[in-house]
């Protein structure tokens, strides 16, 4: 059986299910919760994920599909927050392990296959910018859960791109709030960042955390109206934003009519090399110039775990943790000074890439024994 994955509304799905007669259809809209970000698809229930609404087994729909079509509007360079939740909750098809491929680490396969996918985007506008984004992005998401791209296809729609005209006279506010996009909350590696770039700054940030307000997007998008500098802090999910986030960034689209804004970034990401983020950046770019916001820079931290576990035990400024602390240094003077900072990646100093492999690939031996699970069931297909 082949398998669609599509975000349409039920009046546009009725236009084509015509031509998916037969096929395994996911209606992305349908699924409300997002990935926790608990890795217990790797370590609990190895290839599952542990919330059971109906979508827990979707790497196992992935591998028993014969052909996967998706369809997405084209949102930041990528997947709708939809579709994108649909690849987040699709976690368990590979391995947690890592190997390098292509000359980046990237997880091992569950299964022995390489599965293609067949991408169509459609959204107004899409231009040879937007469509070149895209490409750049489902070849990246496609790297990492060890498919490959089929075809790529693009519809434009009829109508012009708009977000909500500002009601407010102030051009400038003066609330700076830290908004922590990860459903780990502060206790996360990226809550971690977050409290270390509050404590470099001149004034206290205010903090909210995302994952509060999962019910009642529209509420978050009031709450952060009147604020003039906002740090979104968040992790990389298959190569992308998550998908609450896309999707709180989908609601400013539809209901913010507030003034700009300064938007800084503080990300991070569970491989080694902090490129890998460079299709977060560019969604967090392009959702800025959609909505007149000023994009003021960011940083991007790789090997999120480990250095997670290292900011607990070491001085910051010492060790793996240094080029992370440079970084956040000199992220924290442009916002103390309102100015924008070029955009920074960082790595573990002095740290192989192959010596954080091994730890990494150990770590989820222990973690199954903790678990009360064997090893070997680590690799468990369904």
């Amino acid at each position: 059986m082949s398998l669609v994955i599509h975000d349409l509304s039920p009046e546009g799905w009725e236009k084509i299910r015509d031509e998916y007669d037969g096929w395994d259809v996911v209606s992305a809209k349908e699924i409300s919760q997002p990935c926790v970000g608990c890795f217990s698809c790797w370590s609990k229930t190895p290839g599952e994920c542990i919330i059971k609404d109906g979508f827990d087994s979707m790497g196992a729909r992935i591998h028993y599909a014969e052909k996967i079509v998706v369809i997405s509007k084209y949102t930041y360079g990528g997947f709708s927050g939809a579709i994108k939740n649909v690849f987040d909750r699709s976690l368990g098809y590979v391995l947690p392990q890592f190997e390098i491929t292509v000359g980046e680490t990237h997880h091992k396969r569950r299964y022995e296959e390489d599965k293609e996918f067949d991408f169509i985007f459609y959204g107004r506008g899409l231009g040879k910018e937007e469509k070149a984004a895209a490409e750049q992005y489902v070849n990246a998401v496609c790297a990492n859960i060890r498919g490959h791209v089929g075809k790529l296809i693009f519809h434009n729609v009829e109508g012009k791109n708009t977000v909500p005209v500002s009601d407010s006279a102030a051009a400038c506010f003066s609330r700076t709030v830290m908004l922590n996009g990860s459903m780990r909350g502060f206790g996360g590696n990226s809550g971690k960042l977050a409290k270390k770039l509050s404590e470099m700054l001149d004034v206290e940030p205010e903090t909210v955390e995302l994952r509060k307000y999962l019910k009642d997007r529209k509420a978050l998008v009031d709450e952060l109206e009147d604020t003039g500098t906002l740090i979104l802090c968040m992790p990389l999910y298959v190569d992308g934003i998550p998908s609450q986030m896309i999707r709180l960034m989908e609601t400013f689209e539809k209901e913010y009519k507030g003034g700009p804004k300064k938007i800084y970034l503080v990300s991070n990401m569970g491989l080694y090399e902090s490129s890998q983020l460079i299709n977060m950046f560019g969604a967090v770019k392009q959702w800025c110039e959609r909505m007149g916001f000023e994009y003021c820079g960011g940083i991007g931290a790789s090997a999120g775990e480990l250095i997670g576990v290292l900011m607990q035990y070491l001085p910051f400024h010492i060790g793996p943790t240094k080029n992370i602390y440079t970084g956040m240094k000199k992220l924290a003077a442009a916002i103390n000074a309102g100015e924008k900072a070029e955009d920074i990646f960082a790595e573990p100093y002095l740290f192989p890439r192959l010596l954080f492999m091994w730890i990494a690939n150990y770590s989820w031996n222990v973690s199954a024994r903790a678990n009360g699970i064997k090893p070997s069931d680590l690799y468990r297909k369904l």
